[in-house]
């Protein structure tokens, strides 16, 4: 049977068949609908991580009991992961484990354009790339096979475009995969130094057998056409050399780490000229070339953002990219009814400095809030405050804050406020606690009380937690205004490190109020300065569009003259 599918979908459908039994993840775009969909297979237990270093670590203790184990993350994620991925490499595996990792050439929805195949080098880990759906469920059951056949962690790394491309995928049915035995073996998995140089010594041995055996997966294929020109390529870009370069003759790698060298010499050598198409890094052109074989690629293709077949159409003068230059921007917002908006205005009111974090507010920084001064990683926020306050001191950090996500605090978040406290910081953090995991599609975390299958579990209580840790800690409602700025200042002012919990759940899981109703507005414009979409600025004063208007109230908070009226009531803003 065939169905139309998501690569994600696909990833999901693989690890299935494959009789994958456990799965543990992060969420992050380019990657999340992977654990969302592997979550709809009963015989996949599921869950979200507080984070990707926990995802690995549980999906390795899985795998370490003989049970075939995936856990999935966007490319930032991996370097959180780093930890129990270079060491797991040195172990290897029991059942087959198997790191779905997700790059986003061109920053989609991205901090930077970090290239995963250089982690997968830097590890020893061998890495898949698929090109479409069908290819994505079909490497998953290799993956598996070759995770348990060379006693290693696989990397099966997918792009953005791939990601969330639909293609056809024919269905498998799911193997019985009886788990393996555990047999207790310090030698292969305590990695105290003596093992360990040991079994570095095993990682280049497989390494070199896999380079080996390389050059016989049908996985990597050549498809001669006119030898004038060679083209090796991976993943998703193999269909936009096809499309673009239809008579080149062509090197398909699937498995981009480690090479088949002796295929890649074979190719090189029947055809004229040579060249390498890939996103971001010249990682395989590099390879290539220190195989001493004349290659040429990233002078044509440089290292910043996504390839198409328009682009490598344009770069080798078959045809012009499409000019984008003329077409209008449309920068991302925050929602109608976000409760962060109302958090940053109060900020920005009060002219604070604010270190920010990964999330929904990080869009915070764009006109008319303005309301970011750094944005670094997950959970760096309250680290830039403290390492800000120990350069500027005490007086700066009354007019400085830390903003950070619910989801983002629990990944990361608290070892930064327990260093803060333990060493003696007088900070304050904003904890936006918005009921969910907002900017990649609202998943469950510890926070809200829910797991994957929206079943109850525990709750984490943030004031709680952070009085405990030696914080002093308050919530407030930050859709109330008022009662925001006088939190702020009141923090502000305490000689130690405080955390204010804004707790209002996302605007998207919420039922709408009425919308704000307009009565005499003079035009004076204040309400603008929150840059909520519903409002809109016309000749004879604002408009509400009632389409997008929640009627949460803050607009109707912040005019002097009472012209926005709301359903719900509100304290008005001085």
């Amino acid at each position: 049977m065939k169905k139309i599918m998501l690569g994600n979908e696909a990833i999901a459908r693989g690890a299935y068949e494959a009789g994958v039994t456990v799965v543990s993840s992060y969420p992050g775009t380019p990657s999340t609908e992977i654990t969302e969909a592997a979550a709809t297979y009963p015989e996949m237990l599921c869950e979200w991580a507080t984070n990707e270093k926990v995802a690995v670590e549980t999906a390795y203790g899985a795998s370490m009991m003989g049970a075939r184990a995936m856990s999935c993350m966007k490319h930032v994620g991996v370097n959180v992961a780093a930890d129990p991925l270079f060491t797991a490499a040195y172990t290897g595996v029991n059942g087959g484990l198997v790191i779905v990792c997700a790059d986003d050439p061109a920053m989609h929805s991205s901090q930077n354009e970090q290239d995963t195949r250089q982690i997968a080098r830097a590890s020893h880990i061998p890495m898949l790339e698929p090109a479409d759906s069908q290819e994505a469920k079909d490497m998953m059951i290799l993956a598996y096979q070759i995770s348990e056949s060379y006693d290693t962690p696989v990397f099966v790394r997918i792009t953005t475009r791939l990601a969330h491309q639909r293609s056809p995928v024919e269905l498998g049915e799911r193997l019985q995969v009886v788990p393996k035995e555990y047999k207790k073996d310090i030698s292969k998995y305590v990695m105290m130094p003596g093992m360990a140089r040991k079994r570095h010594v095993m990682v280049e041995e497989r390494e070199n057998r896999l380079r080996l055996d390389a050059d016989s997966m049908p996985e990597n294929r050549v498809e001669m056409r006119d030898k004038s020109m060679g083209v090796v390529c991976g993943g998703v870009v193999y269909h936009y050399v096809r499309e673009a370069l239809p008579n080149a003759s062509v090197l398909k790698l699937g498995l981009t780490y480690p090479l088949p060298e002796k295929m890649i010499r074979d190719f090189a050598g029947q055809v004229d000229s040579l060249y390498v198409i890939e996103e971001l890094e010249g990682v395989i052109e590099r390879d290539i070339a220190a195989m001493g074989i004349s290659v040429r690629g990233k002078d044509l293709t440089g290292l910043q953002g996504e390839l198409s077949v328009e682009r490598i159409r344009s770069l080798f003068g078959l045809g012009k990219t499409i000019n984008t230059a003329d077409l209008p921007a449309r920068p991302p917002v925050l929602c109608p009814g976000c409760p962060h908006r109302a958090s940053f205005y109060a900020m920005k009111k009060l002219k604070l400095t604010v270190f920010g974090d990964i999330g929904c507010y990080t869009l915070g920084a764009l006109k008319p809030l303005n309301g970011l001064d750094a944005s670094l990683c997950m959970g760096a926020s309250i680290g830039m405050a403290f390492g800000a306050e120990k350069t500027k001191g005490k007086d700066f950090s009354r007019s400085a804050v830390a903003v950070i996500g619910d989801s983002t605090f629990l990944h990361s978040g608290i070892p930064s406020l327990i260093n803060a406290i333990y060493n003696g910081g007088t900070i304050t953090v904003v904890l936006l606690d918005n009921r969910i995991t907002a900017m990649t599609g609202h998943q469950q975390n510890a926070g809200m009380g829910f797991d994957i299958y929206s079943h109850q579990t525990k709750e984490v209580d943030f004031v709680q937690l952070c009085e405990t840790l030696g914080a002093r800690a308050r919530e407030v409602d930050p859709m109330n205004v008022r009662a925001m700025t006088t939190a702020l200042k009141e923090e502000l002012a305490y000689e130690g490190v405080s955390v204010i919990v804004a707790k209002s759940p996302c605007a998207l899981i919420i039922p709408k109020h009425d919308p704000v109703r307009v009565e005499g507005c003079r035009n004076c414009g204040i309400c603008l300065q929150i840059g909520c979409p519903a409002i809109l600025k016309a000749e004879g004063g604002i408009e509400i569009d009632d389409s997008l208007c929640t009627g949460c109230g803050v607009c109707s908070q912040l005019c002097p003259h009472h012209a926005l009226i709301d359903a719900p009531a509100k304290e008005e803003m001085v």
